[in-house]
């Protein structure tokens, strides 16, 4: 009798033990804070329809001392593309849209550079980076902020060459969650901003969250955005261009993103009596659209070791430890994160930070699953920490060697020659300067992108941006008519660890006025 009492007294308290956080979170997040400097860290854990723990940790911005709390809010980037997914699907649960009818059944006017593939394009199509077009195509055309607003990014697509055939490979991309945003604009009437706020953010209770890059500047309870810049870690500019709100723009907090993972985790349900979206939405949203290789990760970090890996509709999807695991990263200038849910424990993990380090996140995101599923054989601080460490070194090799290669050999044409406006097809115009025997380049729709042309060698040369905050200088290298007239000009990033929207690579420059 005592023994099956004892039974039924360890049985009841086991949904306690189960929701409770790691014994160690508080002493753990510190260290992983110290070990990878990240001034400021939000923490969300929801289990079985609860919320585990919300909380704050660190400062909003190095050198002051205002504490990160609950409430505070960070840039949560692209883990905003599952609130464009999850808008698209009220509206096709409305009858106002099809996920497979062709985009241009709402948008008319749209276009990419294969007639085929604006024909076949569909809204889900938008959602899943399988278009055709390369990694991070277009983002120059927003990132930095360009003065081009959200048709004319949209419509200047149709000048980038794709880089594969339609739906044969995935490349993530930005700029068709900016053309799926125009869709739920034309047919619901509301700005992206507004519908967003009234038919999401609203009826699940966050009101401490907002759609846009730019809030992030006027709420005074915000963290600050920092980076490591020329080897310190320092407070950066924020991105607060509003033109990708809908492939980035959301900023939320830990408290306010408890409620999100919560409705998402109970199939859209918000209340016993109340719903943002039906079930069929979440099998939508949580479904492998485009199929993706798993890959081998290190022997340090076995465990993520996947058995299928894909993307659905704006969440990335995969296994760990058994389980099926929905999950999507976000980054932008000074801010990373990451939201975790294993649907069958009914579990959910957010990390929200103000420093680019996805290490920690990663660190901290395992270490709370690990808990949960009752796994604990991964050093995931040291072993991040050892692989970060290599990183470094071999990006630091990578560099000396780019120097190392370097030749004295001069250019072809004196520098006042090169000057002159260059022009790509889908970007527009690139202006050269020389004046006194020194050389600038401007980027004419992005002001943020102007600095000074400098001879690296043979015909190539090194755009060093004024902003170093940037991280993004790109070689310009010219190739000749037979002539001796400039026919071109293409541009690589200096450095392999520039962030992928800065897709230099992708222009292909034509001189329209040049010096002869």
């Amino acid at each position: 009798m005592r023994i099956r009492f004892l039974a039924l007294l360890l049985a009841a308290a086991l949904p306690l033990v189960a929701q409770q956080p790691p014994p160690d979170i508080d002493r753990y997040v510190e260290k992983v804070m110290s070990t990878f400097q990240v001034p400021g860290v939000a923490i969300t854990i929801v289990k079985d329809g609860k919320v585990v723990l919300a909380k704050g940790y660190g400062v909003k911005k190095l050198g002051m001392p205002d504490k990160v709390d609950d409430g505070t809010l960070f840039a949560i980037a692209s883990n905003s593309k599952v609130f464009t997914a999850t808008a698209l699907g009220i509206l096709v649960e409305e009858g106002k849209v099809e996920w497979d009818a062709p985009v241009i059944r709402y948008l008319p006017w749209f276009r990419l550079s294969d007639p085929y593939v604006t024909k076949e394009l569909t809204v889900r199509d938008l959602l899943v980076h399988r278009s055709g077009l390369g990694l991070g195509a277009g983002d120059l055309l927003w990132w930095p902020p360009s003065t081009y607003n959200r048709e004319e990014i949209a419509r200047r697509l149709q000048h980038i060459p794709l880089a594969t055939s339609f739906r044969s490979a995935y490349a993530y991309d930005n700029v068709l969650y900016l053309v799926a945003g125009l869709v739920i604009e034309t047919v619901s009437g509301m700005s992206w901003e507004e519908f967003v706020t009234k038919r999401i953010l609203q009826p699940v209770g966050m009101t401490g969250s907002y759609p846009s890059h730019s809030d992030i500047e006027r709420v005074p309870n915000a963290a600050w955005s920092h980076a490591e810049v020329e080897g310190k870690v320092k407070p950066v500019a924020p991105f607060t261009s509003d033109n990708t709100n809908q492939a980035g723009g959301v900023v939320s907090s830990a408290v306010d993103m408890a409620k999100w993972v919560i409705v998402n985790l109970d199939s859209g349900r918000i209340s016993p009596d109340k719903r943002l979206y039906d079930a069929r939405l979440t099998r939508n949203l949580q479904a492998v659209v485009t199929p993706l290789r798993p890959e081998n990760p290190p022997k340090s970090l076995a465990p993520l070791r996947a058995n299928f890996s894909g993307y659905g509709l704006g969440l990335g999807l995969s296994d760990y430890r058994g389980s099926k695991m929905v999950t999507h990263t976000g980054g932008l200038p000074g801010f990373v994160s990451k939201v975790t849910m294993i649907p069958e424990k009914r579990l959910g993990v957010v990390v929200l930070t103000n420093q680019e380090s996805g290490a920690a996140f990663m660190v901290l995101t395992h270490h709370i699953l690990d808990h949960y599923l009752g796994a604990n054989d991964t050093d995931w601080l040291g072993a991040y920490k050892k692989l970060g460490d290599e990183q470094k070194e071999r990006l630091a090799a990578m560099e000396k060697k780019t120097e190392a290669d370097r030749t004295k050999a001069g250019p072809s044409l004196p520098l006042e020659k090169y000057a002159g406006t260059y022009r790509d097809a889908w970007y527009g115009d690139i202006a050269i300067d020389v004046k006194d025997g020194k050389g600038t380049i401007t980027f004419t729709k992005t002001p943020s992108l102007t600095g000074s042309f400098e001879h690296w060698q043979y015909d190539t040369f090194v755009a060093r941006w004024t902003d170093r905050e940037l991280r993004a200088d790109a070689f310009i290298t010219f190739a000749f008519e037979p002539d001796g007239s400039i026919r071109e000009a293409r541009m690589k990033a200096v450095s392999p660890s520039t962030d992928f929207s800065f897709d230099f690579h992708d222009l292909l420059l034509k001189p329209v006025t040049q010096n002869r």
